[in-house]
């Protein structure tokens, strides 16, 4: 007799069907290459005028544990003790000043970045590094400090505890210290209190300015706004600038720039360039690099100077003294450099794969780089930094 409770029906046989072909159309997805993002303009440009300000100020730092500058050799630690003191009333003679020993006391450099639209009474971060000789600035306040911007005037106040990452230890003539102790960052510890002008509200248009000169960008940008805004809405100045018919309405500009911000742009190849790190030996190229067919012959040369010591020793009775005498001995090896040939590399992939062939250290194929592009066959813009 056939059991009927073991075999599925015709509406399970389905749902397993159905549930299969949705796996296999998951895993297919999953094989798919997903296409990159497109950059919006806000990732390419900025509004002109509406950017952050640079501020600087000097402070003390009170309540070190003795690790504060020594006032001896730092006289303007003593001096700007000196003045804070006067503005609270407590005015010292010279020879006092000239005689005070604060080892608690560190003279200390404020800076902070005042962002763009910041508004008097919000908080911003500020970093403080000593200028003297102290060793630490850790468990240290920082004092009441204006905060001047390139035009002299007080755009914030700074003050509070600070934050340094950094441990040490001293004994016995041994020393152990991890991060640096004589700069630290105080989150908040500015309050505005001047706002800067933009001129995001003035005129009847705005101008954007690219991160990168390119004049295909530039084009790509007006093209965008254009589709979107109307024809006429946007006209790209050169290859950097974009000048934007804006709504006079504040609030009407503000919505315009949010949606203008998040248009999107069709991808485009970067110019090909190198960029290369004179002091470090790194070396970075983007996607659009190539290379032509070249040979290269790249050899090594080593000098190695080796100072043997000799003794002259006077006969005896002479009335000499021994004398004692270096013999320089110097060598120089010159390795054959073998001459190779690269292929032209019309991808990335296959320029790192010649370059790797030769088998140069960074540091040479910071030369070999400029050589092949003295040379004509390096398709690419050498930037070192």
């Amino acid at each position: 007799m056939h059991d009927s409770s073991n075999t599925p029906n015709t509406s399970q046989r389905a749902r397993l069907v159905v549930q299969g072909l949705l796996f296999s159309l998951a895993l297919l997805g999953l094989a798919l290459p997903v296409p990159a993002q497109a950059a919006r303009i806000k990732e390419v440009a900025a509004v002109e005028g509406v950017r952050s300000n640079q501020l600087t100020g000097f402070g003390l730092v009170v309540g070190l544990d003795g690790t504060g500058d020594q006032t001896t050799q730092m006289p303007y630690t003593s001096q700007g003790i000196s003045n804070y003191l006067k503005q609270l009333g407590i005015t010292l003679s010279t020879a006092a000043a000239s005689q005070l020993q604060m080892k608690n006391v560190a003279a200390v450099l404020v800076t902070a970045q005042l962002p763009a639209f910041a508004r008097p009474g919000q908080s911003i971060d500020i970093n403080v590094s000593s200028v003297g000789n102290s060793k630490s600035l850790k468990g240290g306040t920082l004092i009441s400090t204006p905060l001047k911007g390139a035009d002299g005037e007080i755009y914030a106040i700074a003050q509070g505890n600070m934050v340094v990452a950094g441990a040490g230890a001293a004994a016995g003539g041994s020393k152990v210290q991890v991060n640096h102790l004589s700069a630290g960052r105080i989150p908040g510890g500015a309050q505005v209190e001047r706002a800067v002008p933009t001129p995001l509200q003035e005129g009847a248009s705005i101008t954007l300015g690219l991160e990168a000169s390119d004049f295909q960008t530039a084009r790509k940008v007006a093209q965008a706004i254009n589709t979107k805004f109307g024809a006429g809405s946007a006209q790209a100045l050169d290859g950097r600038t974009i000048r934007v018919k804006a709504p006079a309405d504040p609030d009407a500009r503000v919505t315009f720039m949010a949606e203008l911000e998040e248009l999107p742009l069709e991808s485009t190849v970067p110019s090909a360039r190198v960029v290369i790190n004179s002091r470090t030996g790194s070396i970075v190229m983007n996607q659009s690099v190539s290379l032509g067919a070249c040979a290269i012959a790249h050899g090594n040369l080593s000098i190695s100077i080796t100072n043997t010591p000799q003794v002259t020793q006077p006969n005896p009775l002479a009335g000499g003294q021994t004398v004692v005498t270096e013999k320089a001995d110097i060598q120089i090896k010159a390795e054959p450099g073998m001459l190779i040939t690269l292929p032209a590399a019309p991808q990335l992939a296959d320029v790192v794969r010649a370059l790797n062939s030769l088998g140069a250290t960074p540091q040479d194929l910071l030369a070999i780089l400029q050589a092949i592009k003295a040379a004509g066959a390096l398709n690419a813009e050498l930037e070192v930094i």
